[in-house]
């Protein structure tokens, strides 16, 4: 399903895409991109990078969160995930439970080359998540 964005969302999911371009998938050939909203405006992108030892591969949300952060952001806004795949997928559970440590919940884009789109966000996506307390 093809909905209508603004112009900060496409902005989101051009990154994403962008990023995608760049993954090393060499093993699963299945490319994806995210792009991450901060508070202040800015969009951090990563893409998966795969490993010959699997556990070693880094996920492209974990991999925008960590540039994010590294850059000092931590206020996150949206997430735009891009893939193939369709439908459009979601992110994995690890990839969930690292959002859950920066934000309660999280506004994501799923997206696809096709132009399909699934709006929804880290509630739902991850109802009970672990949370220190």
């Amino acid at each position: 399903m093809t909905l209508e964005v603004s112009e900060v969302e496409q902005q989101l999911i051009d990154a994403a895409k962008k990023a995608r371009d760049n993954a090393h998938a060499p093993y699963s050939k299945f490319n994806v991109g995210a792009a991450l909203l901060t508070g202040e405006g800015d969009i951090y992108a990563g893409c998966n990078v795969e490993n010959a030892s699997y556990g070693g591969s880094i996920c492209a949300e974990r991999n925008a969160i960590a540039q994010a952060v590294a850059a000092g952001e931590k206020d996150f806004v949206q997430l735009a995930i891009v893939t193939q795949s369709d439908p459009p997928a979601a992110p994995c559970g690890l990839c969930r439970q690292v959002l859950v440590e920066f934000c309660d919940d999280l506004p994501i884009l799923l997206c696809n080359l096709k132009g399909d789109m699934i709006r929804t966000t880290l509630k739902e996506l991850q109802p009970l998540p672990f949370k220190k307390f």
